[in-house]
């Protein structure tokens, strides 16, 4: 009942009064931004949502596109802005996701979405991170985050899709909620993803 109706309605609601509380810090990031970016404020990107249904993930922009002389982006690392680098720190970056989360593609708690092009590696077991909508936060990021390796994450993914409840839900808020304020485990820059990693 809790995942199949009321998941959904606190989502929705702990989502627009999130926006609505936070708008103002919303728009001020979104002026900074345009400034320095010198358009648009946003980063959208295809992930794949509940039953691998595509939706475009929103984010602040963080990155700068520089590019190499042989016209190709540079790395990541060297990509990241004061302010983008800030940004990540505090977790404002995820703010955008509220919205995602108000048009119904995500959820405040469930396995991180991840690049469509990894679709194709999943293993069958794996394939179960995507029965439930994908959230902000998860299992995943209150357990380790970026000091558990990717297996062991879509473990942490599945055991969630599991036994999703309102208690479970809860008690990561409360402990997602800690680690940006503490700012534990936040991680400027996510692990890139290997063929491995979907390996038995």
């Amino acid at each position: 009942m809790y995942l199949l109706f009321f998941k959904r309605f606190f989502d929705f609601w702990i989502a627009l009064l999130g926006f609505l509380i936070l708008s103002p810090i919303f728009i001020l990031i979104m002026i900074v931004l345009t400034y320095l970016n010198k358009g648009t404020p946003f980063f959208l990107q295809k992930r794949p949502g509940e039953h691998e249904k595509i939706f475009k993930i929103i984010k602040f922009k963080t990155m700068n596109d520089k590019k190499d002389l042989d016209g190709n982006l540079l790395p990541m690392g060297e990509r990241i802005t004061p302010f983008g680098s800030f940004l990540r720190k505090t977790s404002l970056d995820e703010m955008p996701q509220l919205l995602n989360i108000i048009k119904g593609d995500m959820s405040i708690v469930g396995p991180r979405p991840l690049l469509e092009q990894y679709l194709p590696l999943y293993t069958e077991r794996q394939k179960k991170r995507h029965n439930i909508k994908p959230g902000i936060t998860g299992w995943a990021q209150i357990n380790g985050r970026n000091q558990v390796t990717w297996k062991e994450k879509f473990e942490m993914d599945i055991w969630y899709v599991e036994n999703v409840s309102l208690k479970t839900d809860f008690s990561i808020i409360l402990k997602t909620a800690k680690q940006v304020l503490l700012r534990k485990d936040v991680a400027h820059i996510e692990l890139a993803v290997t063929p491995e990693d979907f390996m038995d």
